[in-house]
């Protein structure tokens, strides 16, 4: 028996996605992770990159993967489980690849908790919306909102990947030290990674035509461009070298 859309609960959850966007460009105080983490957190009990950032994203790709698998065949194919596959497919990368590949220095287990807690409330609320809410014609896949969509998802993807490539690249392994980013967006702004994200975020929102992904799109433009911001900051600060043509988050702009 299909499961009824429970508009309420997406209304509600969509709301606090872009609440908690706006509640962060409030406090405009940098997330204590990273090279913020022993300024913001000195006394706090810490887990490794990897395994925080593998628990971490984990509830982002199990909670909508294991709703997408529960789904008759029949359905697979159709645009709502191909926008969650994607969905599923960017958390797969995080969850799998990056975190066994990050190099970054020991984590909060405050953070990680409440990073736990939003990934489950959001990987919830995008595969609840999706599966059970969004209705998409018969022609949603030559509508251009999702195809400039998709296209826009990968090329975000790809950006966020090659720039995490490119921090890797500038430490060895056990090393915390900090250098200066070169090639790819870096060129041109300090937040090349987050960058990506934003793109591929703005792509889902678009291909999925939703609430909730506009949401998540808001909450990441404001979590990830602000983070950019600090980023961009402590670049200026540590290097005097660095490039002063460099923007934070968006070429030429920003």
């Amino acid at each position: 028996m299909p499961v009824p859309c429970q508009q309420s609960p997406v209304l509600a959850g969509s709301a606090t996605l872009a609440a908690l966007g706006a509640l962060v460009l409030y406090l405009a105080k940098p997330s204590g992770y990273g090279k913020y983490s022993e300024s913001l957190m000195p006394a706090a009990t810490r887990l490794s990159a990897r395994a925080a950032w593998f628990l971490q994203e984990l509830p982002s790709f199990a909670v909508p993967a294991g709703i997408l698998v529960r789904q008759p065949r029949s359905l697979f194919g159709q645009p709502a489980t191909v926008l969650l596959g994607l969905f599923c497919a960017h958390y797969f990368h995080r969850t799998f690849v990056y975190s066994l590949l990050t190099r970054g220095r020991p984590f909060p287990v405050a953070f990680l908790v409440r990073g736990f807690v939003f990934c489950t409330g959001n990987g919830l609320l995008q595969a609840y919306y999706l599966i059970y809410c969004a209705e998409y014609p018969a022609e949603w896949y030559t509508d251009v909102r999702f195809s400039l969509g998709v296209f826009l998802f990968i090329l975000g993807m790809g950006i966020n990947i090659h720039s995490d490539y490119i921090l890797r690249q500038l430490r060895k392994p056990g090393e915390v030290i900090y250098r200066i980013p070169q090639g790819g967006l870096f060129t041109y702004v300090s937040g090349a990674n987050f960058l990506g994200e934003v793109i591929e975020w703005t792509g889902y929102a678009l291909a999925t035509w939703s609430l909730p992904a506009l949401a998540f799109a808001f909450f990441s433009l404001c979590f990830l461009g602000l983070r950019a911001f600090h980023h961009h900051r402590f670049y200026l600060k540590m290097f005097e070298d660095y490039p002063k043509s460099r923007k934070a988050l968006i070429p030429f702009i920003f």
